[in-house]
């Protein structure tokens, strides 16, 4: 099993949003990871838009360009039934290496 680093927590939160509040842009992603994360968590444009082609490459999620209420272009995203498997895959190695790093803390 692949041990997850957290240069894999960006993707892996990114999907967990999408899958929980439907398609969204790039911001609004990172307005809730914000938000969730009691704001401890701030994805930076740099990191999270190449994730996001990273993840739409892999066929993790789909995006397409919409015109806001504002009038402006925006590019929404939505996990596809694929990142919705990965997704699951992810969560469970994530909580796997949370557990053990746990234990090694509590036991040191």
């Amino acid at each position: 099993m692949k041990n997850p680093s957290l240069q894999d927590a960006l993707p892996l939160l990114a999907l967990k949003i999408l899958v929980r509040r439907g398609p969204l842009h790039g911001y609004a992603i990172t307005t809730h990871i914000q938000a969730m994360s009691q704001e401890k968590l701030r994805p930076e444009e740099g990191s999270l838009y190449p994730a996001l082609h990273r993840m739409e490459e892999a066929g993790w999620i789909s995006a397409q360009w919409v015109t806001t209420e504002n009038k402006r272009r925006a590019r929404v995203y939505s996990a596809t039934a694929a990142g919705r498997k990965h997704l699951q895959a992810a969560e469970a190695q994530w909580r796997s290496a949370n557990t053990a790093i746990l234990r090694v803390l509590q036991r040191a």
